[in-house]
């Protein structure tokens, strides 16, 4: 399944970020997203080779949202999970459509902002993820969509640097997170990144049936 090796490749790629988000948020909190994404994607990628090919889309996000929430009992953790399995319930299909992604991309946004009583500007992984999805949404499905993502979120990353941090272990520090990014928004935009790589790598290979 496409699926399932897309995620794959993506995870392995995140690996790759885990000194600089641990750099970030030990700047902001107790330094413990570093190791949360990188047990994590660890663990859903081990979760993914017991899924079978002929899982449904819903199946893999869940497999994914309970490695990732088992591998680590962080805050962060059970956020990306609850995302996940917010997401996976629109996804009950065989085949998903750019629209059907778009869902489970609200889905998750509104699932994050719910579990943690958080907005756009308080200084948290939505500061990426809110213009990365409503950039997806303008794109319409054209090719130039995850890129226009990318450039979204890493404009969120930036001025996330001009917020006081409000929520979590970092809003202990008020004004002093001025001037800090957001260690999830940049988590956030490292994924979107490996995304791109892991979807250009596919894009070389012979073509296969899903």
């Amino acid at each position: 399944m496409q699926l399932k090796q897309l995620i794959t490749t993506t995870m392995t790629g995140m690996q790759s970020h885990a000194e600089e988000l641990r750099g970030l948020d030990a700047a902001l909190g107790d330094g413990d997203l570093g190791v949360t994404v990188s047990s994590g994607a660890k663990a859903v990628i081990a979760a993914l080779e017991q899924v079978p090919d002929t899982a449904t889309p819903a199946d893999v996000a869940k497999s994914c949202a309970r490695a990732f929430a088992s591998a680590n009992p962080s805050t962060m953790a059970a956020l990306v999970a609850g995302a996940l399995l917010a997401g996976s319930k629109l996804w009950e299909r065989e085949d998903v459509t750019f629209g059907d992604a778009i869902a489970f991309a609200d889905a998750a946004v509104n699932s994050i902002g719910t579990r943690g009583k958080s907005k756009v500007g308080d200084k948290t992984i939505l500061d990426a993820m809110v213009p990365a999805v409503e950039a997806l949404k303008r794109s319409g499905g054209a090719a130039d969509g995850l890129p226009a993502a990318i450039e979204a979120a890493r404009r969120g990353v930036e001025e996330s640097a001009l917020l006081q941090s409000q929520r979590g272990r970092a809003a202990w520090l008020q004004e002093r997170s001025v001037g800090l990014v957001d260690p999830g928004a940049t988590a956030f935009l490292r994924f979107l990144e490996e995304l791109e790589a892991a979807t250009a790598q596919r894009s070389q290979l012979p073509h296969e049936v899903s």
